[in-house]
């Protein structure tokens, strides 16, 4: 038989892998709108990168060029390639930072309400556009149904530029330490931040915004299955509590919520898949992220060096791909959604500077709370302005997972006043 009778057969067997759309039962218009083949070109764009680059800093380093080298490209290579400074382990660890002696409770009050009000803006906002960008049409008519924006690797390009930008911008206007770390390897957690955020959008074509969060908020899980068969990690009782009741208030969820009018099990499978990848690349950027901060380093010039590779993978695979210019021919056409992006780009960059503010401020317990109520609000306004219907028994299922994730962070501030060792943190530089 031939190829071309197999991809026929191949096609009409995986309905779920389709585009999505609001008529998800029908064949996709050609196979390039199949998502996963999207995911593959995307990755073949970033691979034409990685591949390259990953070859000469092997070169670089067989040939001792640190020792040998020479010449104008010696400092570029010297930074790229094997960095400046050792890790900060080895030099002890930084000074912490000292508040002033004219902080009072007042104040540290309003600090704390201007942190949570700036994180609930932001990410807030950031939910509703984007489930607004990627769920519905622009340039709807009385004639014309308008049309969808499509493109997830191209939002994905705008919310990195501004974030360089806003990360540029506070490298130089505040002091920052001397940079040790070799940039290449902020290369690994650009990867796989862009594939998260690539697959964070796409699922939105195929689930509801309430299930994506849900999916998120319950990440604790695959995690400690992962620390438990590669790390032998061991937890305390009350981890393996909460992450079951968290297992128990989204199944709840799923299972009882009404159906979204473009859903089915085919497009509901796809979602599954995708936000599945969004929580392994995800995991992944998070542990990338701790090691590098092995070496001395701010927030700010982690967002740098992550988004500055971020920008470069998405504009060289658009461009490969020729969607750099359909992309902004799209925002030309349709100035609303100019504006949606826009807006979405400055609410991630804004919520990146918020969070490294509350963690250094009030540290990573304050933070994870107000998260969490976030997460709960996102919910709620999701449903009150684009109509998800969730029953009772959906209702509860959310209470019983946010309830479980304020339990664990009660757990664990018990767990730190009586001096014992508590599971870290995640890592919360990246989340959009």
């Amino acid at each position: 038989m031939d190829a071309r009778w197999w991809a026929v057969v191949v096609l009409a067997a995986l309905p779920s892998l389709g585009a999505g759309g609001e008529t998800p039962e029908a064949p996709p218009e050609s196979w390039t709108q199949l998502w996963f083949f999207r995911f593959l070109v995307n990755a073949a764009g970033y691979a034409s990168f990685m591949v390259p680059g990953y070859l000469l800093v092997q070169y670089f380093r067989r040939k001792n060029y640190l020792e040998t080298g020479r010449g104008l490209c010696f400092p570029l290579v010297k930074a790229c390639v094997f960095g400046n400074e050792p890790k900060a382990s080895e030099e002890g660890p930084l000074a912490p930072r000292t508040e002033t002696s004219e902080t009072t409770p007042m104040w540290q009050a309003l600090k704390l309400l201007f942190c949570a009000v700036g994180l609930q803006v932001s990410y807030l906002t950031w939910g509703v556009l984007q489930e607004r960008v990627m769920t519905r049409s622009y340039g709807a008519t009385a004639t014309s149904p308008g049309e969808h924006f499509t493109d997830s690797q191209f939002l994905v390009l705008m919310n990195r530029v501004l974030a360089l930008i806003v990360a540029g911008f506070a490298c130089i206007l505040c002091k920052q330490p001397r940079h040790g770390a070799p940039m290449y390897r902020y290369s690994f957690a650009s990867l796989s931040n862009v594939l998260s955020s690539w697959c964070q959008y796409e699922a939105l074509k195929f689930v509801s915004f309430p299930t994506q969060v849900l999916a998120k908020a319950s990440k604790v899980i695959p995690v400690m299955l992962m620390g438990k068969l590669v790390s032998r990690r061991s937890y305390e009782h009350w981890e393996y509590l909460t992450a079951g009741l968290i297992s128990i208030g989204v199944s709840m969820f799923l299972l009882s919520s009404g159906p979204e009018p473009r859903s089915s099990p085919a497009t509901t499978l796809s979602g599954l898949i995708l936000l599945a990848g969004y929580i392994a690349f995800d995991s992944f950027t998070s542990n990338w992220q701790d090691a590098l901060f092995a070496y001395k380093m701010s927030s700010v010039q982690m967002m740098f060096g992550v988004n500055f590779f971020s920008c470069l993978f998405t504009v060289g695979s658009l461009l490969e791909q020729g969607a750099l210019l359909e992309g902004t021919h799209f925002m030309g056409r349709h100035s609303e959604f100019a504006a949606h992006a826009l807006l979405l780009s400055v609410c991630s960059a804004c919520g990146q500077l918020f969070i490294f503010y509350t963690i250094g401020q009030f540290g990573a317990a304050a933070f994870t709370i107000i998260m969490t109520l976030r997460q709960a609000f996102a919910i709620l306004l999701s449903c009150l302005l684009y109509g998800h219907t969730v029953t009772v028994v959906g209702g509860l299922g959310v209470a019983v997972v946010f309830t479980a994730l304020l339990l664990r962070v009660y757990a664990r501030g018990r767990l730190k006043q009586r001096g014992k060792k508590a599971v870290p943190n995640e890592s919360p530089v990246q989340k959009v």
